[in-house]
């Protein structure tokens, strides 16, 4: 057997793992990165989303006090930031909760009270004032929902829509098509699962993240999954969205004592969470990596054992 047709063998191997592929099981990560995040006079603290900019290589975070958005790189240097002004937004305590990437420099950030979405374009450095921009409310009213509102915000590059979580009373997991505009767009929401408590087997809902924009997924049944992180439970869940079945769990009580409210993921699938201060002096950073499965590495070992087979064999 030739070298080229012992690889496009692997590949086919790989190629019908990958199909077969329900689920990222979470119980294969194990924290990998732990890092501090600057203060940046109070901005950088209380950290309460994350995000993935893929055409950046880079993090983006924000506080839930308001006060702006902050780039960091993958092990948590500061890179750049950019103030808010909510002048105008009549907003009751600026608790920016939410947050996502769409590409392009562009981030939507959720106020979590009013459940208004805003979107802007990142500019290091600079101000925005919220008001200004395009935004749309999620639910179609700004009625305030009191501190049990929009906890987290995801986009979904392969269809376009949002998901998005309530914290509680009741908690809430959302598909929404958002139509943002300058004074405001619309919003169409499905309530996809709904509980007054124990929603999914979670306490309550912090934060969110699509999986398909993780490369090895493609095409597969689990990218079509959801990550849901939940502060009280101290947990992060893997779910089938379909179903609301909860697929693989990875526990985060012996990770920190910090408030862990923030989740994204990259596109090789490794996981980036934040946390609150929590009376400390800086937020942080974690990250968890997966490692490889048992028949993963089988099939490596195999797919090595044949090539050097070639090798020999072409001598």
């Amino acid at each position: 057997m030739k070298l080229k047709q012992i690889i496009v063998a692997l590949a086919a191997l790989c190629s019908m793992a990958a199909s077969a592929q329900t689920s990222i099981n979470l119980a294969n990560y194990q924290v990998t990165g732990n890092y501090a995040l600057d203060a940046l006079g109070k901005m950088g603290l209380e950290a309460s989303a994350v995000t993935y900019a893929r055409d950046r290589g880079t993090l983006f975070f924000v506080g839930d006090e308001g006060l702006g958005v902050v780039e960091i790189s993958k092990t948590g240097q500061t890179l750049g930031s950019m103030a808010f002004d909510w002048t105008g937004t009549a907003s009751s305590n600026n608790d920016a909760e939410g947050l996502t990437y769409l590409g392009n420099g562009q981030l939507v950030v959720v106020d979590e009270r009013p459940q208004i979405a805003y979107q802007f374009a990142f500019s290091n450095g600079g101000s925005v004032m919220l008001n200004n921009q395009p935004k749309v409310a999620i639910m179609g009213s700004t009625t305030s929902v009191k501190n049990v509102g929009t906890e987290g915000i995801s986009y979904d590059p392969l269809t376009g829509k949002f998901y998005s979580v309530k914290q509680d009373d009741p908690a809430q997991l959302r598909e929404s098509t958002l139509s943002f505009a300058v004074g405001g767009g619309t919003a169409s929401t499905t309530i996809l699962n709904s509980g007054a408590s124990s929603l999914f087997g979670l306490n309550s809902l912090s934060d969110i993240q699509t999986l398909s924009p993780v490369d090895a997924l493609t095409g597969t049944a689990a990218a079509d999954n959801l990550l849901i992180l939940s502060l009280d439970s101290k947990k992060l869940v893997e779910l089938d969205r379909a179903t609301g079945t909860v697929l693989s769990s990875f526990d985060l009580s012996d990770v920190t004592t910090q408030a862990i409210e923030g989740v994204t993921v990259d596109e090789k699938g490794t996981i980036y969470l934040v946390a609150e201060d929590s009376g400390t002096t800086n937020s942080r950073l974690f990250v968890l990596t997966a490692v490889p499965e048992p028949e993963t590495y089988a099939m490596l070992l195999a797919g090595l054992g044949l090539v050097g087979f070639a090798a020999r064999r072409r001598k």
